[in-house]
């Protein structure tokens, strides 16, 4: 898994590949791919920051989607639940996943001046936490890792 999220690419592309990707998945699966479903996974595809429910919620009134909470709460734990998207804990908000429907355990590089995160891959079973864990017999099932830094963009901007 490549870290995305950074680097300057195609946005259009990017959302259409993502919607596809989860279109797929969805019909590979039996799963209703909404229209608000949809929407809410174009608005965290498009920049590449962090959304929270309440920011989603606006766009989607705006959008004539829906004016109350559980509108945008369903749609982002469908997602979540489905490996489509991801919760930064520290943001309290969401983040469309870089590879939907694949196994992975992603890591969070949070730029602390934009906001822009990117994903990457942080498989927690091997390297030091995974020897230690199997040291004691555990076995790690879920991990999340945040780190919270600047991007290339800001890193010049301060320079």
């Amino acid at each position: 898994m490549e870290t995305t999220g950074f680097e300057r690419h195609d946005h259009g592309a990017c959302i259409r590949d993502g919607v596809s990707a989860v279109d797929a998945r969805c019909r590979e699966l039996g799963l209703q791919f909404t229209p608000v479903r949809r929407r809410v996974l174009e608005l965290l595809l498009e920049g590449h920051r962090a959304l929270g429910a309440y920011d989603i919620l606006d766009r989607l009134r705006e959008e004539g989607l829906g004016s109350q909470p559980p509108v945008a709460y369903r749609a982002l734990d469908f997602l979540v639940k489905h490996g489509f998207a991801h919760k930064i804990e520290r943001l309290n908000a969401f983040v469309a996943c870089a590879c939907p429907g694949e196994s992975h355990m992603p890591a969070f590089l949070i730029c602390r001046q934009c906001d822009k995160v990117a994903e990457a891959e942080a498989d927690m079973r091997d390297g030091r936490l995974g020897e230690s864990a199997a040291a004691v017999g555990f076995r790690i099932e879920r991990a999340v890792v945040e780190a919270e830094g600047l991007c290339p963009s800001c890193q010049g901007a301060a320079a």
